[in-house]
């Protein structure tokens, strides 16, 4: 929706109804609405850009609404920077230890997403003001419960016990009074699926504009929070899992049906999700995606200035780089395949992988990752080295970068932009893609114990890594650095165990980087067993997780801040676990 997005430096001034963001405080106002005028279908929008503009003025590169800052708890990512002292609070959580209330990351998250949902609170008191036959005001309503849906979502995946902002008209008096408990866990979830399901019955299947959410897209999003609900954590004093529903899992293949997604499919490449130029964005992967913009008449576009910490040391380019969120070398591992091209489900991490071995790996470790050896950003201008030059803390979070937030250098003054000192692109974040609804209906598929439908479709996902060999921005990588391709397909029968531990590795290959790594392990109950390995393992490699241990049933959520819960009146609970 970049026309949307670029519409707010027009405007109207809507008295008493809407403050300006500090992004927009210096554009001058073009005219005024009466409280009447803005409720009618050709003026509501100007209300229901600020909602959409929230989410990309509100974040920030500390408080990234992608949550990357706090996917570093998984084994995908270190955090990274120049020392442990830098963003310290953060790698408190990639270590599982010295975790306290009062840490600050944890109220900007909530405070950030909480007044993005306060605008979309907004929105919808004045939509539901306006003419309810009027068919756009059906469909912007629409669109603004899939918002809420989204705030909701995040937050609930990062503190579980929420307060759910998801009634009209609320005043002071009704905030001061709500509580994080007042629905239990899953009941949690399906106030947020009541937002999507409403969405879902009115949205269109295509939006002229850009980022407006389309039925495929409620219908995937949709598919994702039955996910979530179908792994039952409502043990009060528990995060485990104590059961595995099947109606929820029903549910997720009803919205994965294929039939929903018409004109979707993957990609010949998996770096054509991830890539700004205008010819890839929103692509037929893309189901919904956050759109960032440039020239675009404010003083540095709409710019996604929330990865601008991903941005590592380029030597001579990006010296001001920060070098977070690192890959960390047991996601590299796990890209290594067996003589069946097939991934090495277990012990994995056991030998580490450099370019030119005779090891064969899968070639999306070189889309997702920048390795030593290999150009950054698939530049040959941009070799990279275990050099100091190419990591900001001397080696000390090593040395692979990410690829999927960061853009070519060559782009730069096009699409990747110097501001205040630090790095910015125009690129749009996929929130949800067609191979994430593949590999959500497998899981579902697999639960249900139709295993042999849910191999299919992760063989799908497999085909287009297995053409990216040969078809890709890394296709010469065998010719020019004695790199090894083999992806190969799964054959034969598999249980309901095996299948699910073939999709978990999927999802992880496919989906390493793009901040759902450390949900899903916690959804699957799985997140005590394998990051404490994961910590005796990579601590061999990487001395500052030395002493590192996730505690079950407190690591899995952030704890409600400390700030909030002095602020709540009482009506707060904290998480489970013993909390400082």
């Amino acid at each position: 929706m970049k026309t949307i997005y670029r519409s707010i430096c027009a405007i109207c001034a809507i008295c008493g109804l809407m403050s300006c963001s500090k992004f927009l405080e210096e554009q001058v106002p073009q005219a005024t609405l009466t409280q009447d005028e803005v409720k009618k279908p050709e003026y509501i929008d100007n209300v229901l850009i600020s909602a959409y503009a929230g989410l990309v003025t509100i974040e920030d590169m500390n408080a990234s609404f992608s949550l990357w800052n706090y996917d570093v708890r998984s084994d995908d990512a270190y955090v990274g920077g120049s020392s442990f002292s830098d963003g310290e609070p953060f790698h408190h959580l990639e270590r599982g230890t010295g975790i306290t209330t009062d840490a600050w990351p944890f109220n900007s998250i909530w405070d950030k997403l909480y007044k993005y949902l306060s605008r979309v609170s907004l929105s919808l008191d004045i939509l539901a003001s306006a003419d309810q036959e009027n068919a756009t005001i059906q469909q912007r309503t629409a669109e603004m419960k899939f918002l809420r849906a989204y705030g909701h979502f995040q937050l609930k995946r990062l503190f579980k016990k929420i307060p759910f902002v998801n009634k009209l008209n609320m005043q002071e008096a009704d905030y001061n009074n709500l509580s994080n408990t007042e629905y239990t866990n899953d009941e949690g979830w399906q106030q947020i699926i009541n937002d999507l399901e409403e969405a879902y019955k009115v949205l269109p299947t295509t939006q002229a504009e850009k980022g407006r959410p389309t039925k495929a897209a409620a219908a995937a999003f949709l598919a994702k929070v039955y996910l979530y609900k179908a792994y039952h954590q409502d043990d009060a004093n528990s995060n485990q899992v104590t059961s595995v529903n099947t109606e929820d899992l029903q549910k997720v293949v009803e919205y994965t049906n294929l039939s929903i997604y018409n004109g979707y499919g993957l990609e010949p490449d998996l770096h054509n999700n991830f890539r700004p130029e205008e010819q890839y964005e929103n692509g037929k992967e893309s189901i919904w995606s956050i759109q960032y913009s440039k020239n675009d008449g404010t003083t540095y576009g709409n710019l996604n200035f929330s990865n601008r910490l991903i941005v590592p040391c380029i030597p001579k380019v990006h010296d001001s780089g920060c070098d977070f969120y690192k890959p960390s070398h047991n996601l590299v591992s796990a890209y290594r395949t067996n003589s069946n091209g097939l991934p090495l489900l277990d012990n994995f991490a056991d030998v580490e992988y450099t370019v030119g071995s005779n090891q064969t790996v899968d070639p999306r470790l070189f889309v997702t990752v920048g390795v030593p050896g290999a150009p950054y950003m698939f530049n040959t201008s941009y070799m990279m080295a275990e050099s100091n030059t190419w990591s900001r803390s001397g080696g000390a979070f090593g040395y692979f970068v990410s690829l999927k937030q960061n853009v070519d250098p060559a782009l730069t003054d096009s699409y990747l932009f110097l501001c205040d000192s630090q790095w910015a692109s125009s690129m749009n974040r996929v929130v949800l893609r067609y191979a994430d609804v593949l590999l959500m209906r497998a899981e579902a598929l697999a639960q249900l114990n139709q295993t042999a439908e849910a191999i299919a479709l992760v063989n799908q996902v497999r085909d287009r890594a297995a053409g990216m060999a040969t078809n890709s921005i890394v296709s010469n990588y065998s010719t020019k650095y004695g790199v090894h391709y083999a992806v190969g397909k799964y054959n034969g029968s598999y249980s309901k165990d095996e299948a699910m531990k073939i999709i978990k590795m999927e999802r992880r290959l496919e989906l390493a980087m793009e901040c759902e790594r450390f949900f899903d392990l916690v959804r699957w109950g799985d997140a005590a067993t394998v990051i404490n390995k994961y910590y005796t393992t990579e601590s061999q490699k990487m001395s500052f997780l030395v002493g590192s241990q996730f505690t079950a049933n407190m690591n899995e959520y952030l704890p409600i801040p400390k700030e909030q819960m002095s602020a709540s009146n009482g009506h707060y609970t904290q998480n489970c676990g013993q909390w400082q």
